[in-house]
Parts: structure tokens; sequence; C-alpha cells
């Protein structure tokens, strides 16, 4: 009698040294960095809004937002556009990796103790081979306050 795993498709990338997953259905595109423009009385981790086929997108760098200190922009630097609450959001990233399967009996649930991202915005981790996926809670990732924000923004 053979169990059936289930399996989990997220989009990795990475911000620091570790990597993170996104599951792949909220995931709109990836795009290479672009023009964004700057909207004042933002939070310094909203990097302003782009237009992207038509459509206003804010954009926020999750260095920023996790509290980790800024770099400059390189080739490999990635815009993933995300479904948070209804609205689209591109987050800025230092490299988009992979699409994977995670297996769902290999997520554990987030350390007591965590290194720079605050346990909040973290759902689980899984280890594959000789990495470490850090499974983020995109929902926890922006405030009702943020996404209110950014409603305005897009007003």
């Amino acid at each position: 009698m053979t169990e059936e795993t289930t399996q989990r498709k997220v989009i990795v990338f990475q911000i620091h040294e570790e990597e993170y997953t996104i599951p792949v259905e909220l995931v709109g595109s990836i795009e290479r960095m672009m023009p964004i423009t700057r909207v004042p009385g933002t939070k310094p981790f909203v990097k302003g809004v782009l237009n992207l086929r038509g459509v206003v997108t804010p954009v926020i760098d999750l260095r920023e937002r996790f509290g980790m200190d800024k770099i400059e922009e390189t080739e490999r630097t990635r815009i993933v556009t995300v479904k948070i609450k209804e609205r689209n959001v591109g987050l800025i990233v230092d490299a988009a990796k992979d699409v994977l399967d995670l297996d769902e009996e290999n997520i554990e649930p987030p350390p007591e103790v965590t290194g720079t991202v605050e346990a909040d915005y973290i759902q689980g981790v899984s280890k594959m081979d000789q990495r470490l996926f850090i499974l983020l809670n995109l929902e926890k990732v922006l405030s009702k306050e943020d996404v209110l924000e950014l409603n305005q923004i897009h007003a």
C-alpha cells in the first residue's frame, strides 16, 4: 500500500543568503527591475508604483520590510508580482531561482528563534537535499494598514 504525498508547488526566491518560497498560484509574474515611480508619504519599504501591462502595481522591497540592509540592484534583482488580500503587489527580491514541488510532510512549523525575519511572516520551513526554504506567509508580510495604504496609492 503506497501513501500519496501531497505536494505544494512554490516559487523560490532569494533575499540575502536565505531562500524563501511562496505558492505558485499567488504569483502573477516575475519581472526584471524597471523604473518605479516613488509615491510621497508612504512607508520606506514601499518603493512606489509601476505600470505593469496597464495595471498600476505598488512595489515593496522585501529586504527593507524585513529590516535587512539595502543593497544595490544587480542583474539578478527581480520584481515578483503576487496577489495579497485581493491586491496585486510587486515584491523586490535579490533573485528568483526555481519552481519546486515541496512535500507537505517535510514542511515544519517556524522555529522559535528566527534570524532576520519576524516569525509572524513565516508559515513554515522545509528542507530538500541540502537546502532550507522559508515559506512566507504573504498575508502577514503586509498588515491591514499596509494594504489600506497601498489601496490609497492605487485610488
